[in-house]
């Protein structure tokens, strides 16, 4: 009976032990969590954070917030393309998360339209139009993967308001643009 006692006082002892030390990795981890978070809301870019698809995230949004909208665009796609890390496991961004990235695509969009100018005939310039249709579309993926997102909705029927209705644009020549500061064909 004492032998069978010792032996039960040894697993809940090593229970014990384990129990603390995943309560101290797991209080680590929060605090982590939290200074990041206090980062991200005062507007300061992570610089060696262990959550690269978070640091992606907070330039792209400074990025857009400075009016950069191509590099913020090209970010916040490169988020949807590569899947997330953190703490060295991969997983993809959920569905209502990249909901959220296909509605900051399109705000990005919807603006770099916005400040086009229009040509001397009161015509929308052809690079508007174009932000405009990528714009539109990346609210509607953005409603199809998430069908409550309110503010998807919202910017939606406001660009709804913004375009002609039977809008016509013509194919933009991929030659000229340029993906990470590297020009595509022939100069």
């Amino acid at each position: 009976m004492k032998n069978h006692l010792t032996r039960k006082n040894q697993v809940l002892g090593l229970m014990l032990i384990i129990s603390v030390l995943g309560s101290a990795y797991e209080s680590y981890e929060v605090s982590h969590i939290a200074t990041a978070n206090r980062m991200l809301q005062a507007g300061e870019v992570l610089q060696g954070d262990p959550f690269p698809f978070h640091q992606k995230f907070a330039d792209a949004y400074q990025q857009a917030k400075t009016g950069n909208y191509k590099h913020a665009i090209q970010n916040f796609s490169q988020l949807l393309e590569a899947p997330k890390q953190q703490d060295s496991a991969l997983f993809d961004p959920d569905q209502a998360l990249k909901s959220q990235i296909h509605f900051n695509i399109g705000n990005q969009l919807f603006r770099s339209g916005l400040q086009r100018l229009v040509e001397a005939d009161g015509a929308i310039q052809e690079q508007a139009k174009f932000d405009y249709l990528q714009a539109r579309a990346a609210y509607e993926q953005s409603l199809k993967l998430d069908p409550h997102n309110q503010a998807a909705k919202f910017n939606l029927s406001l660009l709804h308001g913004v375009i002609p209705k039977h809008i016509k644009t013509v194919p933009q020549d991929p030659s000229g643009m340029e993906i990470s500061n590297l020009p595509q064909g022939l100069p």
